[in-house]
Formats: C-alpha cells, sequence, structure tokens
C-alpha cells in the first residue's frame, strides 16, 4: 500500500470515529470548567447553561470552578483535556482577548488550542459614582477631568479586568487623565468608592445595580454598543459623548482543540436550545445579560477582532500585568 493509501486510509479511519463519538455523545457526565470564583457573572452564566444543558442532553454537566491567575489556570486546564467534548470551559473576554497581549507567558493560545464552539451573552460594564460627584454624565465627567488631570481616580476589580480595559479605553478615547487603582476584587473597590476613597468605579453592570436603585451609587452610563435591557433609561458612554466607544464583557463557550466538529456543532446547537428557553432568558436578562449565541465560525471571528482590538489598548496605555 502506498503511503498516499495509508494517509487516506488513516483519514477515513479517524472520521469514522469522529461520527461514532458523536452519534453516541453525551454517554457520560459532562465537566464544565468556570476558571472564575462562584457567584461572578461567569459563574453565574455557567451554572445556568449547565443545568440547562443537563436536562436537555439528560447527562449531568458538573460545573467546576478553577480560579486564579485572571482566568488563566482554569482555561489552561480546559486547553489540555481530552479533546473529547466532556471537557467544556465557560469564559469570559478576560481570560482570552485581554490575556493574550497583557501577559507575557500565556500557556495556551486563545485561538489555536480550543474549539469556539458559541458566544453566549454580552454584559455591558458601567460607570458609577458616588451621588455627591459633580459630574452627573459622561460628557461632564470628560469636562471634570480635564480640569483637574491626574487628580480624578478610577477603580477597577483588578489589573486585565473589563473595567479595567474600559477605563484605559474611556482614558485614552476622551483625551483624559484618570488615575488608574485596581483591587482584588469589585467587593473592596465598591466598598471604597461608597467610602469616597476613589472618584469613579468601572464595573459589570449587574454588581452595582442593586445599589444604584437603592440610590446609594449614581449611574453615569453604560458602556456597551447598546443600552441595557435592565437599565434602558441609562445611556451608553457613545451617546453620551463619546461616539464608537464600546467595552462589554462577552462570554463564550469552548472544547479543548482537536474536539470532533460532530461533537462542536452538537453543544453548539444545544447550547442555542438552552438560552432560548424563556425562564433562563428572563433570569439572564433581569441580571443584566444580553444573551446572543453564535455559530462556532462566528465566535472564533470575534475572539480574533477583541483580541487585535484590547492589544491596539494595552499597547496604547502601557498597562502590564503585576
Amino acid at each position: 500500500m502506498s503511503i498516499q493509501s495509508r494517509l487516506a486510509l488513516a483519514c477515513l479511519l479517524t472520521a469514522a470515529t469522529f461520527a461514532a463519538q458523536a452519534q453516541g455523545y453525551p454517554n457520560k457526565s459532562i465537566r464544565l470548567i468556570v476558571p472564575w470564583p462562584p457567584t461572578g457573572t461567569v459563574d453565574i452564566l455557567g451554572r445556568t447553561l449547565g443545568q440547562k444543558l443537563s436536562e436537555n442532553m439528560a447527562q449531568s454537566v458538573v460545573v467546576e470552578n478553577r480560579a486564579g491567575a485572571n482566568g488563566i489556570i482554569g482555561s489552561e486546564a480546559a486547553a489540555k483535556a481530552p479533546p473529547d467534548g466532556y471537557t467544556l470551559l465557560v469564559e469570559n473576554f478576560t481570560g482570552h482577548a485581554i490575556n493574550a497581549t497583557l501577559q507575557p507567558k500565556m500557556p495556551y493560545d486563545s485561538l489555536r488550542d480550543f474549539a469556539h464552539i458559541s458566544l453566549l451573552a454580552w454584559v455591558p460594564d458601567a460607570i458609577v459614582s458616588l451621588p455627591t460627584l459633580p459630574a452627573k454624565n459622561v460628557q461632564e465627567l470628560i469636562a471634570l477631568a480635564r480640569a483637574q488631570p491626574g487628580k480624578l481616580t478610577y477603580a477597577s476589580f483588578g489589573i486585565g479586568s473589563s473595567a479595567h480595559m474600559a477605563g484605559e479605553l474611556f482614558k485614552i478615547m476622551a483625551g483624559v487623565d484618570l488615575v488608574h487603582v485596581p483591587y482584588k476584587g469589585g467587593g473592596p473597590a465598591i466598598a471604597d468608592l461608597l467610602a469616597g476613597q476613589v472618584s469613579i468605579y468601572i464595573p459589570v453592570l449587574p454588581s452595582v445595580v442593586p445599589h444604584v436603585k437603592a440610590g446609594r451609587l449614581h449611574l453615569l452610563a453604560v458602556t456597551g454598543a447598546q443600552r441595557s435591557s435592565a437599565m434602558p433609561d441609562v445611556p451608553t458612554v457613545a451617546e453620551s459623548g463619546l461616539p464608537g466607544f464600546e467595552a462589554s464583557n462577552w462570554y463564550g463557550i469552548m472544547a479543548p482543540a482537536g474536539t470532533p466538529p460532530e461533537i462542536v456543532n452538537r453543544v453548539n446547537a444545544e447550547t442555542a436550545r438552552a438560552l432560548q428557553d424563556p425562564d433562563v432568558r428572563k433570569k439572564l436578562a433581569a441580571l443584566g445579560f444580553e444573551i446572543k449565541t453564535s455559530t462556532p465560525q462566528e465566535f472564533y471571528g470575534l475572539l480574533k477582532s477583541e483580541t487585535e482590538k484590547w492589544a491596539r489598548v494595552i499597547k496604547t496605555s502601557g498597562a502590564r500585568a503585576e
């Protein structure tokens, strides 16, 4: 048998193996890695999706929190897992589009080492302050910052977080000098904002909605391309004085590279089905999630374009990992 014939036979056998795997999938429990701590937005989304996938696929989906290193530890574990469809990863843009440039040494390549299954949702960040801050909207905030260069501070829940990147993009586009104050998590950041220790905070929107509704914080704008359904009366940064500004958290589901296409497509279809469930949509919408699924190809394209966008912001701002 010639080399060409042997290669062709090997390809046919591989295809047959993939088809057999997909036909019986899933026949055991699925591990869904969430590379962030419990109760955060990634965890809430992952657990909500995992529960519905389990119901629809008649197989248990076990959520495993593997937090640390800005999402890197859990994502690395997923990248190195067997590509058989029984390890999935729910992640946000920080662990992939941001870390790709911000972190000097990455143990995985987000474009090469994963099968990109589907986009899941978007969540905008928010710009919040104490009600006593003289600036009540984005234009007034820009004017205040320009009048006091280097005096206003903005808090984030960590270097490389969505809050950090949104703040740096805001500084670049508005041409203002704000001082970044990173915290180890959202709780300490909100506490210091409420105590008047920082000027503004740029958190994930759902984390501050209760404070805004209670009147403890003032919401100047949301950072997404569109207004949030959770706070529809609040304008975006783009429509408040910075046209073209957009900085949102997106969330997606992945598998290790080499996962059979048939399994990727099955999980893609089941994901879309799960997120179309009325109860799931209602629950997530109440928390500020904007549900949006995609094809694997569309999700790969989004990750690529977002990686390039935030690489430019990181390089321009000079942001560095700790």
